[in-house]
C-alpha cells in the first residue's frame, strides 16, 4: 500500500538553518531535549570565554544577564519579571512550591497517573506531612484526561480538594490536559494549583494570567531551546513571601517578588545568556506561530501513520507538538534502536512511541520517520 502524501506545513517556515542538525538526521525528540540553535551555542561560547578570561569581563555586567533571562522567561508565560525566580531544575522549583504550601489537612492531592517524578516526589512528602489523600486519576480508556479530571474534582462524597498538581499535557504521549477548563474548576474549590509546564513553554501558549497557578515551572533544555541545568519558577504574588530552599545574599527576605526563591550561584555567565538567546528566539517567532507549525507536523505524521494499525488519539485530545503512538501488544523488541539506525530519533515512554518535532523538522524528516516506523513494524500496512 503506498504511503499517504505528506503535504507541506505552511504555518512557519522550517528553521533548520538555525541549527546544526545534519541532513541525514531526523530528530523528533524535543520532548527529551533539544539541540541548541546556533545563536544559543554562540552565547554559551561567549560565556565560556568570559569565565576563561574574567579579567577581561567585569563581573558587574552579569546581573544584567540575570534580569535579561528572567524577563525573557516571564514574557513567554505572560508574567511580570518580579514574579519569576531562577532555579536549577523543575524538581527544585517543585520542592520550593511544596515547601510553601499549607493545604487543608485531610484533603485531596489530585494528579494524573504516570506523572513525571519531579511533580510527584516533593508533593508525596507534603501529602504525608499534611495527611492528604493522594488521588491519581487513571488513564481514561477514551483518552480524555480533561473529562476524567473534571469528574474527579467534582466527585460526590470525596474529601475536599486541597491541591492539584497538573500539566497542560501528559508527558508520555502528548495527551491533552486542558487547563483552560481545569484551572477554573480547581479554583472554584479553593484548592491550590501547581503546574509543571516543562512540556509546554516554548511550544504552545502558556498564560499564568489565564490559569492563575500558585506556582508554575519550566526548564530551558527542552522546548525552550536552551541549556541544561536551568529552570524558571513563577510564583503568584500571594506566594512570594515564602521560604527559599537555600539561603544566600541574593534571596534574603528583602528580595523583590519571586527573587526570594532564586538559586545560589545565580550569576552564571554561560547558562543565562544561552537561556536568554533561546527564549528570545522563540518570542521572535511567536509561540502561537510555533504551535501552529508543530500541529501541522504532528497532524501529518498522524495521517501518514494511521494505516499502520497504531493507536493514535483523536486530534482534539492531543497537544499540538507531541504525537503518541501505541501498538496493540506493544512495540517490537529493539524498535527504538532500529529507528536510530535509520537516522530517526524519538523516545518510548510508558509503552508509547513519542514523536516530538520542533521547528528544525522538514518534509524529509517526516518521510524518513514514516518509512522507519513502517520498517520497524515489519512493513505492516
Amino acid at each position: 500500500m503506498p504511503e499517504p502524501a505528506l503535504p507541506t506545513a505552511q504555518e512557519l517556515p522550517c528553521q533548520r538553518h538555525l541549527f546544526e542538525v545534519p541532513e541525514a538526521v531526523s530528530y523528533l525528540d524535543a520532548a527529551a531535549w533539544s539541540p541548541l540553535p546556533l545563536c544559543v551555542r554562540a552565547a554559551g561560547e561567549t560565556g565560556l570565554l568570559t569565565k576563561s578570561r574574567p579579567w577581561d569581563h567585569p563581573r558587574e555586567a552579569i546581573p544584567a544577564q540575570v534580569e535579561r533571562a528572567r524577563a525573557a522567561a516571564a514574557r513567554l508565560i505572560g508574567a511580570e519579571s518580579d514574579d519569576v525566580a531562577i532555579v536549577g531544575a523543575v524538581s527544585q522549583a517543585m520542592a520550593i512550591a511544596a515547601r510553601n504550601l499549607a493545604p487543608i489537612p485531610g484533603g485531596r492531592l489530585l494528579r494524573v497517573a504516570d506523572e513525571f517524578p519531579s511533580l510527584r516526589f516533593a508533593f508525596d512528602r507534603l501529602a504525608a506531612a499534611q495527611g492528604l489523600t493522594v488521588e491519581e486519576v487513571v488513564r481514561p480508556p477514551d483518552g480524555n484526561w480533561t473529562a476524567a479530571l473534571l469528574a474527579a474534582i467534582a466527585r460526590p462524597g470525596a474529601p475536599p480538594l486541597a491541591l492539584a498538581t497538573l500539566t497542560p499535557l501528559h508527558w508520555t504521549d502528548g495527551s491533552l490536559i486542558d487547563l483552560d477548563r481545569l484551572a477554573p474548576a480547581v479554583h472554584a474549590t479553593g484548592a491550590a494549583l501547581v503546574i509543571d509546564a516543562t512540556q509546554a513553554v516554548g511550544a504552545i501558549p502558556v498564560d499564568v494570567a489565564r490559569w492563575r497557578p500558585d506556582f508554575l515551572a519550566f526548564p530551558t533544555y527542552k522546548w525552550a531551546l536552551g541549556p541544561y541545568g536551568l529552570a524558571f519558577l513563577y510564583a503568584a504574588p500571594h506566594r512570594q513571601d515564602g521560604t527559599a530552599l537555600d539561603e544566600h545574599v541574593g534571596n534574603r527576605p528583602a528580595a523583590v517578588g519571586a527573587r526570594r526563591y532564586d538559586r545560589g550561584e545565580l550569576n552564571d555567565p554561560v547558562a543565562l545568556p544561552m537561556a536568554s538567546a533561546g527564549l528570545e528566539l522563540i518570542a521572535s517567532w511567536g509561540v502561537p506561530v510555533v504551535a501552529a507549525r508543530l500541529r501541522g507536523l504532528t497532524d501529518r505524521l498522524a495521517d501518514a501513520l494511521d494505516v499502520l494499525g497504531l493507536e493514535i488519539a483523536p486530534r482534539n485530545l492531543r497537544a499540538p507538538h507531541i504525537l503518541g503512538l501505541r501498538r496493540p501488544g506493544g512495540l517490537p523488541a529493539g524498535f527504538i534502536e532500529g529507528l536510530r539506525r535509520d537516522g530517526v530519533f524519538a523516545s518510548v515512554r510508558a509503552g508509547a512511541l513519542r514523536l516530538s518535532p520542533h521547528v528544525w523538522v522538514n518534509d524529509d524528516d517526516l518521510a524518513r520517520c514514516v518509512a522507519a516506523i513502517r520498517n520497524g513494524l515489519g512493513g505492516a500496512a
